[in-house]
């Protein structure tokens, strides 16, 4: 037993460890292709040590760090060790993936004229690699770590706000910088945007599917039905109609988006059924039959 459990830990520990390192390496690569060249930067606070590292020609890996790693510091000391750690490898793995790529000359996304498309390539790539984290480990920057120590401090504090005004503050530096232009100011928001939008669309998650709510007076016959086309299970619960106070059996299923067209024209051949469905973002074990 043991054995098993340390065979876990250490599998585990490799998991975190890869999904760290491979999170940033993936922001590193979008935001040098796309993204270093053509006047415009992430959010937060990488975004704010990158304009500074324009300014002042400093290295991004280095102001990335000096920004950075203090507060992945003090996160493991005030708030959660284990997550401070991985936060800290996160940064120096996209660290040293900016150097590596700037040590080898590697190409990068050079237009004058379809920043857009650059902006949307940053958005992609970065986006991905912050939602790795976030679906990892529910944190994917400095932005986090101030939020997470100011909570600390006070846990009636609502840092919300927080990440909002990080963006919006790289967003008005960018276009003070550059003469104040509004490409490159532009360009930073649908970065912003399209990352966010990366995001959330990994947070919900890949394996989505549709939960039916089934309100019917031919709860065994269609039950047996739905099972048989979809193979999916059903889960039937007494109910009480509230106007006339008889009884109904609710059915519950869940069924991939494949099945939806099948499962309306299925719950259509019974006229006398009541029917909802929503878009669940997650499903999690097995619902097949």
């Amino acid at each position: 037993m043991n054995a098993t459990k340390s065979q876990q830990k250490l599998k585990n520990f490799f998991a975190d460890l890869g999904t760290a390192v491979l999170a940033g390496a993936l922001v590193a690569v979008g935001l040098h292709y796309f993204a270093n060249f053509n006047d415009f930067y992430p959010g937060g606070i990488s975004g704010i040590a990158f304009v500074l590292s324009d300014l002042i020609h400093i290295s991004k890996s280095l102001l990335l760090l000096a920004f950075n790693l203090p507060l992945f510091a003090a996160m493991s000391v005030f708030v959660d060790r284990k997550l401070g750690v991985y936060l800290s490898i996160y940064l120096l793995a996209q660290s040293l993936m900016f150097e590596v790529l700037e040590a080898v000359s590697f190409p990068y996304y050079e237009t004058h004229t379809n920043l857009i498309f650059a902006a949307i390539g940053a958005g992609v790539v970065s986006g991905a690699g912050y939602a790795l984290m976030l679906r990892h480990f529910g944190a994917s920057g400095g932005t986090y770590a101030i939020s997470a120590l100011i909570k600390r401090a006070h846990p009636a504090a609502n840092a919300a706000w927080l990440a909002f005004a990080m963006d919006s503050a790289v967003v008005a530096v960018v276009f003070v910088v550059y003469g104040c232009r509004i490409e490159p100011a532009l360009c930073t928001l649908i970065n912003l945007f399209i990352a966010n939008t990366v995001v959330d669309e990994a947070i919900k998650g890949v394996k989505t599917g549709y939960r039916f709510e089934i309100v019917t007076d031919h709860a065994e016959e269609l039950a047996q039905e739905i099972m048989s086309r979809s193979r999916h299970g059903v889960t039937m619960v007494e109910g009480e109609g509230m106007y006339t106070r008889s009884g109904r059996k609710i059915l519950i299923c869940i069924v991939r988006k494949r099945h939806v067209s099948e499962m309306i024209r299925l719950l259509r051949s019974y006229p006398d059924t009541f029917t909802s469905f929503t878009k669940v973002n997650e499903v999690f074990g097995r619902f097949h039959k």
